[in-house]
């Protein structure tokens, strides 16, 4: 039983991975890239966010944020614009266009999460998701007690 905890990461790429093809297929029509619908629905929940803090809540590196955000800017998605309080920095907000494919994107999470737990009990998706946010908190104390 134990080799079988050795899959987990494994596992939890081939998710990553088909999940990214679902989602990038179904937007493909909106011209949204694999890795930017991510941006949209962070900004979906609290429109304004700062580029740093977009960068801390996904857990991605300031660079890809920098990167995915333009092309969303370049598609007309999103504004970015400097801050009052440090003209160093932006805050990120969206666009009518952006608001306007809200539910589409909104709807294609949904059916990934249907697709993902067919056949799941309403129990076994608790656990499951108990036991991901446990790996996930696991993952993060462990990067931000080594990042020093």
């Amino acid at each position: 039983m134990l080799d079988r905890q050795y899959t987990i990461p494994r596992w939890v790429s081939l998710l990553y991975r088909y999940g990214q093809m679902y989602i990038g297929d179904r937007l493909n029509d909106s011209d949204i890239g694999k890795g930017q619908y991510i941006f949209l629905n962070a900004l979906y929940k609290q429109d304004g966010l700062s580029q740093e803090a977009l960068s801390h809540e996904l857990k991605i590196d300031k660079g890809t944020t920098a990167k995915a955000l333009k092309k969303l800017e370049e598609q007309g998605y999103v504004l970015r614009k400097i801050r009052d309080e440090d003209k160093r920095s932006y805050r990120i907000f969206l666009t009518d266009k952006a608001l306007r494919i809200k539910e589409e994107v909104r709807q294609v999470l949904i059916d990934w999460r249907h697709i993902l737990s067919d056949g799941l009990t309403e129990q076994e998706q608790y656990a499951a998701l108990e036991l991901l946010e446990k790996m996930g908190r696991n993952a993060a104390a462990y990067f931000e007690g080594n990042s020093k």
